[in-house]
């Protein structure tokens, strides 16, 4: 859930460093008593996302600011759709425009191609998850994004769950079971536990310690069917690695649950939105 104290810290730190000492130009140039009516409008199509970043932007420049929303997050919109209207000082909408434009562009750039991983798998029981990768500080509002586009979450931090990947299982020895017991008989039974693979020889070792989660990490179609296959039900079925458009649908095709995709977050670009701003009569 993307908290109000996680936005703040965001949009406090980027309104710091892109007008640290105010905004001289618009204090130059446009009247103190000046107020403006400006529209945020879609270049491109896409699914929108930053609803609450957009409006906090503004908020923490100047508290009269009114941002009225035409769309909501997880929205649809075409070019030329018109998806909010700001009102308020002539200043500070100029002051809060290039940071409330940046972190919306950023999310709906998430959510639109979020949208699209779920689209191609739409008809199959897989979900689609984003990973930790991440731009960092911006986490929060890049998982509530991939939420918005139609996505799944998967865990949050380091802190949230066991997943011992392949870095890991190269350091706990060459009993992976016992390892892998030991970890559980430690850890509250609240704790998910997830192993990443990359050879189906390894699963047996893995289901025997009756984890919760198996990653399938660049496997073959063939073998990501094969492995579905071996450990039938008793673990959640993850796939990652070299997930993209043109192969995600075959990947869900094979029957895995979850199919994970760094993509969601460090792979989207951001969506054309646009600011158009007029002073009022």
């Amino acid at each position: 859930m993307l908290t109000q104290a996680a936005i703040d810290r965001v949009v406090r730190f980027a309104l710091d460093e892109d007008a640290p000492w105010g905004d001289l130009t618009s204090e130059t140039l446009i009247p103190a008593t000046a107020t403006a009516t400006a529209e945020l409008v879609a270049r491109e199509a896409g699914v929108f996302s930053g609803g609450r970043v957009f409006a906090t932007a503004f908020a923490a420049t100047d508290q009269t600011i009114r941002v009225d929303f035409l769309s909501e997050d997880g929205s649809r919109f075409a070019p030329g759709d018109r998806l909010a209207r700001v009102t308020g000082p002539a200043r500070a909408v100029l002051t809060a425009e290039r940071v409330a434009l940046n972190l919306t562009q950023r999310m709906t750039g998430v959510s639109t191609l979020t949208d699209r991983y779920v689209a191609a798998v739409r008809g199959t029981h897989a979900r689609i998850a984003d990973t930790r990768k991440t731009t960092p500080g911006l986490r929060a509002l890049e998982r509530h994004a991939v939420v918005a586009g139609g996505g799944h979450n998967h865990r949050f931090s380091l802190s949230d769950a066991v997943m011992a990947k392949d870095n890991h299982l190269a350091l706990v020895g060459d009993d992976l079971t016992g390892a892998l017991r030991d970890a559980r008989a430690r850890l509250p039974h609240t704790v998910h536990i997830e192993v990443e693979v990359d050879r189906l020889d390894q699963i047996a070792a893995v289901l025997a310690a009756d984890v919760d989660t198996i990653m399938l990490d660049n496997f073959s179609l063939p073998d990501l069917r094969e492995g579905v296959r071996m450990i039938a039900g008793r673990a959640v079925v993850e796939a990652s690695g070299g997930v993209s458009l043109d192969t995600v649908a075959d990947i869900a095709s094979t029957g895995v649950d979850v199919i994970s995709v760094g993509a969601l977050t460090h792979g989207a670009r951001a969506i054309d939105l646009g600011l158009d701003i007029a002073l009022d009569a």
